[in-house]
């Protein structure tokens, strides 16, 4: 081979092991979801950089909504040591969601005095899943079988737990899984 082509597919290969790392390292959060009837997109791994987040499928009308307090609680007790709790409505069980945002916001908002951040509405399970939700099930061996399951992710953007439906926001695996995560040091960038 002649230098030229050498050099030619040594850059093409480092583009493509470049682009390849870049996404890995954006990767589970590298994802753009609306505020709860919302116009703006946010991105996830931008937005909540170096966070450790509770990335919660949520239903208005389903037997565990009364986890919105707990989860509330959660969200305003450890958000100043860099937590949040992202809720993402999901009509996929038994169509226990209100099919408006804005009604699925309100209810939110004046029913359980939900804060932490809402996102659209979303499909979490099977081929329709959204991404976020392929990817959370993917890297658990674990997809939603209801409404509120609970992934764990750590400041390095990687999921360390996942918690089922029937495990409350404040069950004490949950909070001391939160806290162990909030111990990890921030990845430098």
């Amino acid at each position: 081979m002649n230098t030229k082509f050498r050099s030619a597919l040594f850059l093409l290969a480092l583009m493509v092991f470049s682009g390849v790392v870049s996404a890995a390292s954006g990767g589970l959060l590298d994802r753009s979801y609306r505020p709860l009837a919302g116009k703006t997109q946010v991105n996830l791994g931008k937005t909540y950089a170096g966070q450790v987040l509770l990335v919660v499928n949520t239903a208005s009308k389903c037997g565990f909504t009364p986890q919105f307090e707990a989860l509330e609680a959660l969200h305003a007790r450890y958000k100043p040591r860099g937590f949040a709790v992202l809720g993402f409505p999901s009509g996929d069980f038994m169509n226990q969601e209100y099919a408006e945002e804005k009604q699925i916001q309100e209810f939110c908002t004046l029913t359980y005095g939900v804060k932490f951040p809402m996102f659209q509405k979303v499909r979490v399970k099977g081929d329709e899943a959204t991404p976020l939700y392929r990817d959370l099930a993917q890297a658990t061996g674990e997809s939603p079988k209801w409404n509120f399951h609970k992934y764990l992710i750590g400041r390095d953007g990687k999921v360390v737990a996942s918690f089922g439906s029937r495990v409350k926001p404040d069950a004490p695996e949950v909070v001391a899984a939160i806290e162990k995560a909030l111990a990890q040091p921030t990845p430098k960038r």
